[in-house]
């Protein structure tokens, strides 16, 4: 099914991809999520409907004042249409412009002496009134409905409950991103409703004394309120909650239980906080020290030839090394596909058992019953994302950014599966084998799999100390650290080293 754009949005964007502003087709594209091909069509109808309208404005030769016009058709009055289209081939005029100039000057007299239409003026200039009213108000519409459509992209909306603790930098960051939008047309209470925020919140930021951090935070330390629960209480609400009896129910229905039971724990509310407690917790740190401690793995969208159909990539990236240790491509999402996968690739590299942790997304492929069984039976222990946190499993998207942004990436849909598989078997043999790593200190991850990785490392470390010695002028410090990484962190907290964090984030 075709997408239909309003007339504004296009517009707009017409005048981004023409001079003087020239956006190319491909940031346009990337910004709006609107096809290049659609893009591209609009902008050769414009230019083709400019350039007829400049060809139609200048007659393909120079304007002629109204002297000569005159002077053309006094002199050709006379002339048959054989000598008049021999002195219009001489000219280089068209004998259709003859007669327009010559019908415009026997006109000129009766139209100076017609009488004005007082009331036709009026109404004309009512119209164009209204006109110029209404197409201010449609530029004014465009330029807020293309800020609004810019804002999610700086800033997503903010996710949690109301109440939730927002720090300072933060806040000025959305501040800021909601003042650029209000500055480039879009009006603030729209603005606010994007990013998930009340204007009143917003105001209450911006405060005499500018943004400040959230007070709450500061006010509460030191005080425990007399009605906490105290964390033997908590664990049993959790132990009650995830126990079998109950492990269907939600709070609203467990206390009612519990009470027929004789049993008093908590309020339904204190169940759904110590319920929802656990979501808002940054996961344990996970640390791999070799291979095949530590896998991630995802799935990503490839798109077809036909319209709203995908295929879906599989990858399992082995996070110490950064090899692809197991990838398939199939026609849909599904657990079995997920288990069946990651199966082989745990037989192919020979793991031990319970020695290795498999992180993921909350995704259903992920969490299917046919994963999770497959993953006790191998002795695998699960590690999941934080419900609706998009960077809990970074090295996988990471890795999905280079595969999609790989040079050689097709830039037409793909049209089965067998090409599918086809390109994406080179892009592994390409990024194992021959892609060096930035954060492996620029070897292959299948160097860094095999533990080849030290030698090579060691050798760049001689060859720039001998380099060194030899013009000892040209080194001002120590030569460049080759040393690899002995740890590699899953989700570091704010505690953790700066070089350890450096780590994870330097995926390139």
């Amino acid at each position: 099914m075709s997408t239909t754009y309003s007339p504004e949005l296009k517009a707009s964007l017409i005048a981004k991809m023409l001079p003087p502003q020239s956006v190319s087709v491909r940031d346009l594209a990337r910004e709006t999520q609107i096809p290049k091909d659609t893009l591209y069509s609009w902008r050769s109808r414009a230019l083709k409907a400019r350039q007829g309208t400049q060809e139609h404005l200048s007659g393909g030769h120079a304007e002629r004042s109204s002297g000569e016009k005159f002077a053309i058709v006094v002199e050709t009055a006379s002339l048959d249409d054989t000598q008049l289209s021999a002195y219009c081939r001489r000219l280089g005029l068209y004998a259709h412009e003859i007669a327009a100039w010559r019908a415009a000057c026997e006109q000129a007299n009766g139209a100076a002496s017609a009488p004005v239409d007082r009331t036709q003026v009026r109404a004309d200039q009512q119209r164009l009134k209204a006109l110029e009213q209404e197409l201010a108000r449609k530029e004014k519409a465009l330029a807020e409905a293309a800020a609004l459509l810019v804002l999610p992209k700086k800033s997503p909306p903010l996710a949690g409950r109301r109440g939730r603790l927002i720090d300072v930098e933060q806040r000025r960051a959305v501040s800021t991103w909601i003042e650029e939008a209000c500055a480039a047309g879009a009006r603030l209470k729209p603005a606010c409703e994007v990013v998930g925020l009340s204007v009143r919140t917003l105001q209450r930021w911006r405060g005499e004394d500018g943004i400040q951090d959230d007070a709450r935070a500061a006010a509460a330390q030191g005080r425990t309120p007399a009605n906490r629960l105290s964390e033997a209480e908590r664990s049993t609400i959790l132990e009650v909650c995830n126990g079998p009896e109950f492990a269907d129910c939600p709070p609203s229905q467990i206390v009612p239980a519990l009470a027929d039971q004789g049993r008093y724990i908590a309020s339904e509310a204190s169940f759904y906080r110590v319920l929802r407690a656990p979501s808002h917790r940054r996961p344990e740190p996970v640390a791999a020290t070799a291979p095949n401690q530590l896998w991630s793995w995802d799935i990503t969208y490839l798109a077809t030839t036909l319209k709203g159909s995908f295929f879906y990539l599989y990858l399992i990236l082995d996070v110490f090394s950064r090899k692809i240790v197991g990838w398939e491509v199939f026609a849909e999402e599904s657990s079995t596909h997920a288990a069946a996968l990651f199966e082989q690739a745990h037989r192919r590299e020979g793991v031990d058992p319970r020695t290795l942790t498999l992180h993921s997304d909350n995704g259903a492929p992920m969490k299917g019953a046919t994963m999770l069984a497959t993953l006790q039976r191998l002795g695998v222990a699960p590690s999941f994302s934080r419900p609706g946190v998009s960077n809990d499993n970074p090295y996988s998207e990471a890795l999905f950014k280079t595969l999609k942004y790989q040079p050689t990436f097709p830039s037409q849909p793909f049209e089965d599966l067998g090409q599918a598989h086809t390109w994406v078997a080179g892009f592994v043999d390409w990024y194992n084998e021959h892609h060096r790593h930035s954060a492996l200190k620029f070897v292959t991850p299948g160097q860094r799999h095999r533990g080849e990785d030290q030698r090579i490392l060691l050798e760049r470390s001689r060859l720039y100390e001998t380099a060194r010695a030899q013009h000892p002028e040209r080194w001002s410090g120590a030569t460049r650290n080759w040393q690899p990484d002995t740890v590699v962190l899953l989700n570091p907290g704010k505690g953790t080293p700066k070089k350890e964090v450096e780590i994870l984030h330097n995926d390139t």
